[in-house]
Formats: C-alpha cells, sequence, structure tokens
C-alpha cells in the first residue's frame, strides 16, 4: 500500500527545513531545491505543498511566530489575567514576571539567538520582498500588542504611574526590544543574557510608580 502522507506534517516539515537552511546558511539561500533537499524531498514534492518561494517564506514566518508566542503564552497567562488583584506587597513578583515575560522576546540563549536572527532576516527580506510585509507587519503588530497590554495590566496593578502616555511608551519599549535584539543577534559577545534583562529592568524601573 502507498505511504500516506499526512499534509499539514508534511508542511510543517518543509518549514522547519525553511528554518533550519535559512538559520545555517542565510535565508537568500533557502530556495525551493534547498529546502527540498534539507527536507529529503523531490522539489516537486514541496511544491505540490507550496505554490511558490514566496508561499513558502510567509509560512515559515508563521511557524517562527508561533513557536515564540507559544513560550509567551505561558507567562501570560498569569501576568496579563484581569482577575488578578492589585495588592502593592505582590509588586516585586509581578515585576519580575513581567520581566521574564518580554525577556521571551529576546535572544537569551542559542535557540532563542537564532530565532531571532531569523526574525531578524525575515524582516529585511520583507524591506524589498513586497509579499512578505503583511507578514512581517503582523509580527512587528504582535510585539505592539503584546507591550501595550503589559503596559496596561502595570498601571492598573499600580506598578506604573497613573497616567500612562500609552502610545508613547508603548513605542518607547517596544523599540528598546527590537534595539535589544539586534545588538545581541550582531554582538553575542558584547551584551549577554544578564545585560540584556538589566536593560530592561532599568527600563521598567521608568516607569514605576513611587512608593506608597
Amino acid at each position: 500500500m502507498p505511504k500516506i502522507v499526512d499534509p499539514a506534517e508534511r508542511r510543517q516539515a518543509v518549514a522547519d527545513a525553511v528554518l533550519r537552511v535559512a538559520a545555517r546558511e542565510g535565508l537568500e539561500h533557502a530556495s525551493l531545491r534547498n529546502v527540498a533537499e534539507e527536507a529529503g524531498l523531490a522539489v516537486g514534492s514541496v511544491r505540490h505543498y507550496f505554490a511558490g518561494s514566496s508561499e513558502l517564506m510567509i509560512f515559515a514566518m508563521r511557524e517562527l511566530a508561533q513557536r515564540i508566542e507559544a513560550r509567551i503564552r505561558i507567562h501570560a497567562a498569569a501576568l496579563l489575567d484581569p482577575a488578578r488583584g492589585t495588592d502593592p506587597h505582590e509588586r516585586t513578583g509581578r515585576r519580575e514576571r513581567t520581566v521574564r515575560l518580554l525577556a521571551e522576546t529576546l535572544p537569551l540563549d542559542a535557540g532563542r539567538r537564532e530565532e531571532s536572527a531569523l526574525w531578524l532576516s525575515f524582516v529585511t527580506a520583507a524591506r524589498t520582498r513586497p509579499e512578505l510585509r503583511p507578514r512581517a507587519a503582523e509580527l512587528q503588530s504582535g510585539l505592539d500588542e503584546l507591550v501595550r497590554r503589559v503596559l496596561i495590566e502595570s498601571e492598573r496593578t499600580g506598578g506604573t504611574a497613573p497616567g500612562l502616555d500609552l502610545d508613547l511608551e508603548t513605542r518607547r519599549l517596544s523599540a528598546l526590544l527590537d534595539g535589544l535584539t539586534l545588538q545581541a543577534v550582531q554582538h553575542p559577545d558584547l551584551i549577554g543574557p544578564d545585560e540584556l534583562r538589566a536593560v530592561l529592568r532599568r527600563h521598567l524601573d521608568t516607569l514605576a510608580a513611587p512608593p506608597s
């Protein structure tokens, strides 16, 4: 009997191959032929599931985003629960949970550094590949929305001073995370995980409400 192939699993395997090739050799080398070879498939098999390189890249971008979002969701479930109280004695714990949540977007170890480098590669490619721009914009808006929700919850629970300029501070913190990611990917020997967390904590300190 012919082997039954699960289309979803096959598409997943191909997307994983794209990310491996891009991480190892650069996104420009993630051609259909190279990806097919990485996945152990014929080029025709890849074309059966993806109409072309653009569709393949978009699917791989979505897979990368889902990996990052899965980790973030674990931290967000507790921190962003609106049912939680506003006990000032919990502020220190909430501050550290906030750091852990936002730090999931940073290249704190080899695995997350690879993901960050891939994300930067896709975003850079979107500048000259219009078909990738909507997905790149979606990735950025997802980060902005996460930051915004964190700031709203922090203000609600007394972690930040009242009257926060939410739009401005969302952009400021999002830009900080982007900048730290870029520096840590380009210069991993100069800025390590402890320093990344320290910079993030210092930024949050600038938003903190004065002690009551």
